[in-house]
């Protein structure tokens, strides 16, 4: 299995080493055209170059799981309205576009210096967050559990910690407040020391003593963008999808 695995790497690079050359060959007869015909606007030289060499595609290529799962919270956001939300450590490109339109605190483990009105940026640590007990109304954690404790982010590691983190997001959110809470989907195990991949029934195990809004399903069996208020049967046939969960937290 071992040997499999380098070969198949060894291969990919040969391949890749292949396209690199044929690229920048193209790139390089370019220039040369670009020279003599570039007119009197701008100053190109050479060393100003700057080969873009994979660029050359016949359509724009996304990350699914990312580009969806941000869409789809900062929908329920703009549809509930809340007087202002926390995000836990989530894709800053979504707390950025949110802070237009709601005030946002961001907290991260590393902490990161964006400055625009309507946001506040922090550090945090996910497994001892600096809030009380029922003190949070609108909350958002996506994409972020399933790393904890697997020491990809500098974080010690931690086989629990995931569920420690998860207990820290249930006990700072407030009475009937809203989590926003988003993991891999497929059958469960750990890639480490990229990430986990939790089973629906994780999830739900986790947050048994909260109630489930909506489950939405990024797939990865087919070609659907969202799947609004898929089912558990859904879930269960992915490899590496993606689970969007929205839970309100319960009274007493």
């Amino acid at each position: 299995m071992l040997i499999k695995k380098v070969v198949g790497l060894f291969v990919k690079k040969i391949k890749n080493n292949a396209e690199y050359i044929q690229n920048y060959f193209e790139y390089a007869q370019e220039f040369k055209v670009f020279l003599r015909t570039h007119g009197e606007r701008f100053e190109v030289l050479r060393k100003d170059k700057y080969p873009c060499l994979y660029d050359k595609t016949k359509g724009t290529s996304f990350d699914k799981h990312y580009i969806y799962h941000t869409a789809w919270a900062a929908r329920r956001l703009s549809a509930l309205k809340p007087v202002d939300h926390t995000d836990i450590s989530s894709l800053t490109y979504f707390s950025t576009v949110v802070s237009a339109f709601i005030p946002v605190s961001f907290y991260d483990y590393r902490p990161v210096d964006i400055r625009l009105d309507n946001l506040t940026c922090n550090h945090a640590d996910i497994t001892a967050l600096p809030f009380k007990n029922n003190s949070i109304r609108s909350l958002s954690c996506m994409h972020v559990i399933e790393h904890i404790g697997l020491g990809g982010y500098s974080d010690v590691l931690d086989v629990d910690g995931d569920l420690k983190a998860i207990s820290e997001l249930k006990r700072v959110l407030s009475i009937k407040g809203d989590l926003f809470f988003v993991v891999p989907i497929g059958k469960a195990k750990i890639m480490f020391n990229a990430h986990r991949i939790y089973s629906y029934d994780q999830v739900m195990s986790y947050f048994n003593d909260f109630e489930l809004q909506e489950f939405t399903l990024i797939p990865d069996q087919t070609d659907d963008a969202l799947v609004i208020n898929a089912t558990k049967e859904e879930a269960d046939k992915q490899t590496y999808a993606c689970g969007c969960f929205w839970f309100k937290k319960k009274e007493g």
